[in-house]
Formats: structure tokens, sequence, C-alpha cells
């Protein structure tokens, strides 16, 4: 199983490394540096609730999460408030 991940981490790497042309090996390295950064600080990651690795590894996660949790809710409450207003 880690092995797959691992696999499948290097897919994702390649597919978005190899659209850039790269002539010298600093290039290369700084190319996936720069993936690396997005994949650690910016992605958000379905398998972790969509947070990013960064954000769960510091122990932000549960915070986000409940942050998430208070928008869902009251975004259900006003398009219940709105959609009563529409029908009634």
């Amino acid at each position: 199983m880690t092995q797959g991940k691992i696999e499948r981490y290097h897919r994702s790497m390649k597919n978005v490394v190899k659209l850039e042309n790269t002539y010298y090996p600093w290039e290369l390295e700084q190319a996936i540096g720069r993936w690396v950064q997005y994949y650690n600080h910016e992605r958000y990651h379905e398998s972790l609730d969509n947070v990013t690795p960064s954000d769960d590894y510091h122990g932000r996660s549960e915070e986000i999460l409940d942050q998430r949790a208070i928008i869902k809710s009251r975004t259900m409450i006003q398009r219940k408030v709105q959609n009563l207003r529409l029908a009634g």
C-alpha cells in the first residue's frame, strides 16, 4: 500500500514537472522544489478531509474543519430562510 502511494506521488509530480522545459539540472531541481512546496502547503488532499498536509502536520486540521462546519451551518440556515421567503 505504501509503495502505491509513493508511485502515485511520483506520477503526479512528473505530470506537472514535465510540462516545463528545463535545460539545466538546477532548473529541474527548482521545478521539483516548487511542486513539493505546492503539494505540501497549498494542495488540499481528499484523504486528509481536504486539508493541506502542512496544516494536518502542525495540528491545524481540527480548527479548519470546525470553521468549515460553522460556515456550512450558517449557509444552510441562510438558504433555508431564503427558500422560505421565496415560497411564501
